[in-house]
């Protein structure tokens, strides 16, 4: 039931025959790469910033952490999840409402088991690596145009190029608590970084939601929901600040 000129396109584009063509899934992105704005190239112009960005930075600080030998003298275990169709509701066989986090960890805890000499159990390695367990959830944050400033709380208006964004809902729409925001507070000031800025949706307003709760409920670790701050979200260019990249990377 497809357009014959589009079947006709993707043969041409692969190369084969329009009637080997049983099924696809088309999907259409900017192909523009990303640009620096603003009179002293403070801002990134880009298509899907969020989340890509934070991708990114997750990814890039594990690989240096590594190549500086962070893992010589680590008792911890560090990962890294990407999960996919965060912005239709996680519920997949490969988004964040799957078993996949819980069964990682498990499966990691299988194996310290294996080499544990006292012979472990299994349950309760699980038990007590979950409740030691720390989960970043990294989405991109609202940061305050100056044209909507009204859009946000006086108190809670991120800026860009200011440093990352704890974000806090009482609804529970994101994961942080007290405690957890209180530790990358704590994190970032003894690390000598910028200090983290908040941010919480006016109480006339609807909130958005990220993979930060559905871990947490599912899974029982603590967690917290932060991101960089950028303008024009689910766009097909964003924007965000050039500093915050390197903000990001230091916080990771």
């Amino acid at each position: 039931h497809q357009e014959s000129l589009l079947l006709q396109l993707v043969a041409h584009e692969l190369s084969v025959p329009t009637s080997s063509i049983v099924d696809f899934e088309l999907n259409l992105f900017d192909l523009q790469q990303a640009t620096l704005g603003g009179i002293y190239s403070e801002f990134i112009h880009s298509a899907r910033l969020d989340n890509l960005a934070s991708c990114f930075m997750a990814v890039q600080s594990l690989v240096e952490y590594v190549n500086e030998n962070g893992l010589d003298n680590d008792e911890d275990v560090s990962l890294i999840a990407l999960f996919d169709h965060e912005e239709v509701g996680s519920s997949s066989a490969t988004g964040a409402g799957s078993p996949i986090m819980g069964e990682a960890v498990k499966r990691i805890c299988n194996e310290f088991c294996k080499n544990d000499a006292s012979g472990g159990n299994l349950v309760d390695f699980y038990s007590k690596a979950v409740s030691k367990s720390f989960v970043l959830s990294v989405d991109q944050a609202h940061a305050i145009h100056p044209n909507y400033a009204s859009k946000h709380e006086k108190n809670h208006a991120p800026k860009m190029n200011d440093g990352m964004v704890i974000k806090r809902n009482s609804n529970q729409r994101y994961a942080t608590t007290g405690i957890t925001g209180f530790i990358v507070r704590e994190i970032a000031r003894k690390a000598g970084l910028k200090p983290v800025q908040e941010f919480v949706v006016r109480n006339d307003c609807g909130c958005g939601s990220t993979i930060g709760p559905i871990i947490s409920s599912t899974t029982g670790m603590r967690a917290i929901d932060m991101g960089c701050p950028q303008l024009s979200m689910h766009s097909i260019r964003e924007t965000m600040g050039t500093c915050d990249v390197t903000n990001g990377l230091d916080l990771f």
